[in-house]
């Protein structure tokens, strides 16, 4: 691998390999022979390959794996939870009505340190992926539960950005990436956020429940709060 990866790219390849367990396909082993093979590329056409990337974590490296849809699908909503929390915290961040740390959120931001060193102990433990993902979940329900919308904008990006951290360890993208296409979606959410608002502003409450049934049947959740209407992906 190193010989001929090396010699096409002319750079190092990796400073570690490792080599994962088997990989079984609806609890057989996965064969040509048997007619379940599949490739990465195959893959990436049903799912976001981030999901593969979480779903190959999610154990040891060294015990086996078995994919199956059912499994691609609780892998798909375990990392859309980390991402919804994160744009949550985002939004926080961005429409707080405290910009500084209050004396509570400062010792709050301390004891939140737990949470990285569960998953910096759990990594030195032969690279224990499984129970580092434990840990970032740990730290997501830290985040759903003390950085609510009455949070201050510095406490609501320390969490936001200590979940981004730890996901980047493992190649996880959480955050919004900010891409053309990202914000060409972004920028059609706003603007049916907005038609909604009209709708319910004019009382017209049907065409606001159809707007929201519309972006819901694109996988787009809306949430009404103090602060205003926000939106994560389903």
């Amino acid at each position: 691998e190193i010989a001929q990866s090396e010699a096409e790219n002319g750079v190092p390849f990796a400073h570690y390999w490792l080599h994962n367990a088997f990989l079984n396909i609806d609890n057989r082993k996965m064969s040509k022979s048997l007619g379940n093979f599949k490739t990465v590329r195959e893959i990436g056409e049903h799912y976001d390959l981030q999901v593969l990337r979480f779903f190959m974590l999610s154990a040891h490296y060294r015990s086996p794996l078995n994919f199956s849809a059912e499994i691609m699908e609780s892998a798909k909503s375990s990392l859309e939870r980390i991402r919804n929390a994160v744009d949550k915290l985002a939004f926080y961040a961005e429409n707080a009505k405290t910009a500084e740390l209050s004396e509570d959120e400062k010792a709050k931001l301390e004891e939140m340190k737990k949470y990285r060193a569960a998953f910096e102990n759990a990594m030195d433990d032969d690279l224990n992926t499984a129970d580092a993902i434990a840990a970032i979940f740990d730290l997501v329900r830290f985040g759903n539960t003390e950085a609510r919308d009455n949070a201050s904008a510095a406490f609501a990006e320390a969490v936001k950005q200590e979940i981004v951290s730890l996901c980047d360890i493992l190649g996880l993208i959480v955050e919004n990436t900010g891409n053309d296409v990202d914000k060409a979606l972004e920028e059609e959410i706003e603007k049916k956020i907005a038609e909604r608002q009209a709708c319910k502003k004019a009382r017209d409450y049907a065409g606001a429940d159809a707007i929201r049934d519309e972006l819901a049947a694109k996988g787009i959740i809306l949430e009404d709060t103090r602060e205003g209407c926000k939106w994560h992906r389903a």
